[in-house]
């Protein structure tokens, strides 16, 4: 197997030079880099990721935790995550952390703190004061996705603001019978997402002057969680809403479905609008909110990187970065009923 000093001698050049111009790290003329790369390539040379982390003190390990792996929302963004590290020679290692306080403190005391990795990526999770000091005195940088964190880069979209807009799509096709379908305000996520949604509903019909008894049905936010909702809520003629503003694009398809089994027309009898960009929205037909999530995942490590290489925000204001969120009109949403 060829070692770093064979391909040192093949190129014509010291070990340090060649250590250099594979890893990437300091200065080496791109003719060099290019002719020691080749080299490498000719006789199967590869680094070791070991000799790398002592020589330069970095793992090229960048660590995500989430409490969540297995729902849509989490794995599109451990997707781009992914891919993002992988052009960028990097490796991943997941944390999927649960209520149990035990198992957060032994991952910030023990796995975050004293394992191989350079970076955190904390996904739709808070990070207090304390584990942002713990991270930042090992220069370990963190990157935030889901909420406002203070003193940590983050990306995030305006819950309530975009919930306010899909509300206001339904109010400007002539729907005032409407209901939010959405997660449990008692089982609340980081940064309040149930809340907030809801909130961004109630906005809306404020603005429009719209008083709806009964504006809220809360839901597990699943494509099974909203089917069974719905099939509740929608099997009463009487109190039945026009417009549904679903939590989430899995609640809204869930909903689509049980209307569909009670024999509701869409848009017809029912005007229903998700949020994401669920790839199966586009088979439904379904009207939504897209926040391209995979590019939020992207977005993360680039930040991260930067942050590894010195390249810190300016000042606070530029730690927090609301990202856009598109309207897409689809077959779901229509005027109201007659």
């Amino acid at each position: 197997m060829a070692t770093l000093a064979d391909v040192a001698q093949r190129a014509g050049v010291s070990k340090s030079t060649a250590s250099r111009a594979l890893s990437g790290q300091g200065s080496v003329s791109t003719t060099t880099r290019k002719r020691v790369s080749e080299v490498a390539k000719e006789l199967g040379f590869v680094a070791s990721s070991a000799a790398e982390s002592l020589a330069t003190g970095r793992s090229r390990n960048i660590a995500l935790v989430t409490p969540f792996v297995n729902r849509w929302f989490y794995s599109e963004v451990i997707d781009g995550v992914e891919a993002a590290l992988i052009g960028a020679g990097y490796d991943l290692t997941l944390y999927r952390l649960t209520d149990d306080r035990g198992q957060r403190q032994q991952l910030f005391d023990y796995f975050l703190v004293r394992k191989g990795v350079d970076a955190v990526i904390a996904l739709t999770l808070f990070i207090t004061d304390d584990e942002v000091a713990r991270l930042d005195a090992l220069d370990k940088p963190i990157v935030g996705i889901g909420g406002r964190i203070p003193g940590v880069s983050t990306y995030f979209i305006d819950d309530r603001e975009v919930a306010r807009k899909q509300t206001e799509h339904l109010v400007g096709l002539g729907h005032t019978k409407l209901m939010h379908f959405g997660g449990d305000q008692e089982q609340q996520l980081d940064f309040e997402v149930h809340s907030r949604r809801l909130q961004g509903f109630r906005d809306a019909l404020e603005r429009a002057n719209i008083a709806v008894d009964g504006d809220f049905a809360a839901c597990e936010v699943s494509t099974a969680g909203g089917f069974d909702r719905a099939m509740q809520v929608l099997s009463d003629p009487h109190n039945r809403p026009t417009g549904i503003v679903a939590v989430s694009d899995e609640v809204a398809i869930g909903v689509m479905s049980a209307a569909y089994k009670l024999g509701l027309r869409i848009p017809d009898d029912l005007s229903i609008i998700g949020l994401d960009g669920h790839p199966m929205g586009e088979a439904f037909g379904l009207t939504t909110m897209v926040q391209h999530v995979s590019r939020q995942g992207a977005m993360a490590v680039s930040q991260a990187l930067a942050l590894l290489g010195g390249l810190a925000p300016e000042d606070e204001s530029d730690l927090a970065m609301a990202l856009p969120v598109d309207l897409k009109v689809r077959g779901s949403t229509g005027p109201a009923p007659k």
